[in-house]
Formats: structure tokens, C-alpha cells, sequence
């Protein structure tokens, strides 16, 4: 699995899932704010599948 998901991309992922889970959990938002989940998987892992199958990568050095 080649990281395709670059650094600023990650940290606007983190930034995104963190807000969109703490709004679901601590401020009572609307269930699929959990969807803040998956950007913040993708962030930690460095990988995004839809990236993947369309060939794109914000990576400026693939790994």
C-alpha cells in the first residue's frame, strides 16, 4: 500500500474528523457527523482507497 495522502491533505483530514467527532460526541450533533472518522483514518494510515482507484496522490514523493 503506497501513501498517496500528503501532508497538508492529512492535517485538513485530522483537522476535518476531529471536529466532525467531537461535535457527534460531546456536542450532541447528528449521527453522521461520526463520518468523521474516516478522515481521520485515512489520515493516520496515510492512504485513501478513492485515491487509490482513480490514481491521484497528493504525496509529493510516493512511498
Amino acid at each position: 500500500m503506497k501513501t498517496n495522502v500528503g501532508g497538508i491533505d492529512r492535517i485538513l483530514r485530522a483537522v476535518v474528523g476531529v471536529g466532525l467527532v467531537t461535535w457527534a460526541a460531546a456536542f450532541g450533533g447528528p449521527v453522521w457527523a461520526w463520518i468523521g472518522v474516516l478522515p481521520l483514518l485515512t489520515a493516520a494510515v496515510g492512504w485513501c482507497p478513492p485515491y487509490a482507484l482513480f490514481g491521484f496522490s497528493t504525496c509529493k514523493t510516493p512511498r
